[in-house]
């Protein structure tokens, strides 16, 4: 790999300039990034999740013997805040490491200023693929299930469904469409006699939820992929309800069954349809109930899965770091490839082919209970079941330093 002039001159500025905060005793600092007032239904539970984790980490002892502190900043759901608050919480800050994260293009947004400055960055929400395989490289490592892998857990329930002509509403980002794309490719290998018909793709934020529901039912579909999140799923559900678009018609959709998304459709919540999400009182493995009655005792609330998230991505920081035997970016990013970490939903790891966590997802369907969305029939999808062979990740994953 050649090296600019300018680059090789800023390495030792960069270095000198981190080297303290990752020498002696004091805490171990985490800058987290986050889109706080862009998306407070997930990120306020994400920021309980790893508050709770923290002290819990802290309480016993810390990490190698240091505890942990978290300087957290907002980045609005703008790229380019999270690239500026990203160099602030290095340069001024001294972190260690950076983490966190929500939306697709902010995460790698944030992905590249890790190459760029040889910072580790360990994503928690962005879905996108792209920050593993496309875009992937040594410095990045994601801990939610991706794109493909939701996908992937939703097409087997999918393509036992008879229905044959499809359509699709997503966001008009990275994230919408990355899902679209590897769900129509995945179930089409499955079920080469389906077809899709027609695809909608408001802008996120923005959907116009009467006129996308009329263009789907134009179509005359037989099942609907929903990616649609947050204010544009509460909107666009009301729409179909009202309209009559999801009568007799399967629903598969992406996210919908997380706690966050199913309090805000309330006794709206359509009935059978197939999602991803997490069933917190249903599960019952010690894992989930310990979380539960730690998180609800300080909390005083249920976790949503933005909890798990942020409570995952502190304890798979923790691992990566007691593996590492340090705080230096060269080894933590050889010690969190293949790390392995504890999380509410089981044992979980980063995958040393591409830094992809094996945390996986609960797979079921929609139903209301006392006015309120539940999940039901669900059941828990490994991460590591729901991922291409090698051979095909490295077809997908560049060569990068």
């Amino acid at each position: 790999m050649k090296l600019s002039r300018r680059v090789l001159l800023a390495a030792p500025a960069v270095l000198a300039a981190r080297r303290p905060a990752r020498a002696g005793t004091g805490p171990i600092r985490i800058g987290e990034i986050n889109s706080y007032s862009a998306v407070p239904s997930f990120t306020l539970p994400y920021r309980n999740g790893w508050q709770l984790a923290v002290a819990q980490i802290n309480a016993a002892g810390g990490v190698l013997g240091r505890q942990i502190e978290v300087i957290s900043r907002d980045d609005a759901g703008k790229p380019q805040d999270a690239v500026r608050l990203a160099g602030e919480l290095v340069e001024a800050q001294k972190v260690d490491l950076l983490a966190g994260g929500f939306l697709s293009n902010v995460g790698l947004a944030l992905s590249d200023y890790a190459l760029q400055n040889k910072v580790l960055f360990i994503a928690g929400e962005p879905l996108t693929d792209a920050l593993v395989w496309q875009k992937g490289h040594r410095y990045c490592f994601r801990l939610r299930p991706s794109t493909y892998m939701q996908a992937a857990m939703l097409v087997d329930e999918a393509a036992k469904l008879p229905a044959k002509r499809w359509v699709s509403v997503a966001p008009n980002y990275e994230y919408g469409q990355s899902v679209v794309k590897w769900f129509q490719a995945l179930l089409t290998q499955k079920r080469p006699d389906v077809s899709f018909v027609a695809a909608q793709w408001p802008a996120l934020g923005k959907i116009d939820a009467g006129a996308t529901a009329a263009a789907l039912e134009e179509a005359k579909p037989e099942a609907i992929l929903n990616v649609t999140f947050g204010a544009d799923l509460t909107n666009f559900v009301r729409q179909g309800n009202t309209r009559g678009l999801f009568e007799n018609r399967s629903v598969v959709s992406v996210l919908t069954g997380e706690p966050e998304y199913l309090d805000a459709l309330g006794e709206e919540t359509p009935e059978g349809w197939i999602v991803t999400g997490y069933p917190w009182s249903g599960d019952t493995a010690p894992a989930n109930r310990d979380f539960v009655d730690a998180y609800r005792a300080k909390f005083t609330d249920r976790p949503a899965m933005g909890s798990v998230v942020g409570y995952a991505l502190i304890h798979s920081i923790a691992a990566g770091i007691t593996r590492a035997g340090g705080v230096g970016t060269e080894a933590m990013v050889d010690g969190f490839a293949g790390a392995r970490f504890e999380t509410p939903f089981g044992a979980a790891e980063y995958r040393a082919i591409d830094h992809q966590s094996t945390l996986g997802t609960f797979v079921g369907r929609t139903a209301l209970k006392d006015g309120h969305g539940v999940m039901v029939d669900w059941h828990y999808v490994d991460g590591a079941t729901a991922l291409p062979a090698d051979a095909e990740v490295r077809k997908l994953r560049p060569a990068t330093p």
